[in-house]
């Protein structure tokens, strides 16, 4: 059974920086995609970071570019998420998720994934 526990979140003011964490098991880091979500309240989920764990090749919408990465460590079946110069409108319920494989398109859809973690909560302040 695949599981995800995501930590790390918090409160920080802006411009502050913050490390995600989710650690996996009943999971084998190869030839798949991990990427991390957030979803402010009325607001859809959107994809902010992903991963080919083999690879380590990643991807990120232009509203992160440059702010966040995401990384892996394949010892320790954990990806990281790590989120600097936070901005108010980065605020969310922050998940992380994990599909066998990799999608041929959208790997920042939160439709190419079916295992998810519970979340950790990111508040920024201005």
């Amino acid at each position: 059974q695949v599981q995800l526990v995501e930590s790390g979140g918090g409160s920080v003011q802006a411009g502050g920086s913050l490390r995600l964490s989710c650690e996996v098991s009943g999971y084998t880091f190869g030839r798949s995609c991990m990427a991390w979500f957030r979803q402010a309240p009325g607001k859809e989920r959107e994809g902010v970071a992903a991963i080919y764990l083999n690879a380590g090749i990643t991807d990120y919408p232009d509203s992160v570019k440059g702010r966040f990465t995401i990384s892996r460590d394949n010892n320790k079946n954990t990806v990281y998420l790590q989120m600097n110069n936070l901005k108010p409108g980065d605020a969310a319920l922050y998940y992380c998720a994990a599909r066998h494989g990799c999608p041929a398109l959208n790997v920042l859809s939160p439709s190419s994934y079916n295992f998810w973690g519970q979340g950790t909560q990111v508040t920024v302040s201005s």
